[in-house]
């Protein structure tokens, strides 16, 4: 594990831990979990690490993103989390949710999301919803 220290992301003293796995011979560490603060990391991206275990560079991109999507309260009438959970699971997609609120999704492929897109669409529409890319912008150590 290593921590991602968000204050770079306008975060300041929040960090995010982060699993790791050691590649051989000094090659770096690939992340092995869904980034939900950190811009610029996605699963299966390599990266090097400070003898702080903090993570202080990216060293190689994986080719995946993460798509984020936030609920608001109070929940509408009409709340599509069961129907993104479904769309997720269907398209064969992981995730990882920060209580009921708050998704990570890793997208390997862009050609399978217009399910998950499409099952959220009317919330982000009403503003009962907010989603962003990981990748908007670029990673940062502090």
């Amino acid at each position: 594990m290593a921590k991602v220290d968000l204050a770079p992301f306008d975060l300041a003293g929040m960090i995010e831990q982060l699993w790791l796995r050691e590649l051989e011979e000094g090659g770096g560490y690939e992340v092995c979990c869904i980034p939900f603060y950190a811009y610029g990391l996605a699963l299966g991206d390599v990266v090097g690490k400070s003898g702080s275990d903090a993570i202080d560079s990216v060293i190689s991109k994986s080719g995946r993103r993460v798509l984020r999507v936030f609920f608001t309260e109070p929940r509408p009438s009409v709340d599509s989390r069961s129907a993104l959970r479904s769309a997720v699971d269907s398209a064969g997609i992981l995730s990882e949710w920060n209580g009921d609120r708050h998704v990570a999704i890793d997208v390997p492929d862009i050609s399978v999301m217009q399910p998950v897109f499409d099952s959220v669409q009317g919330e982000i529409q009403n503003g009962t919803a907010f989603w962003e890319w990981s990748d908007v912008k670029n990673f940062r150590s502090a």
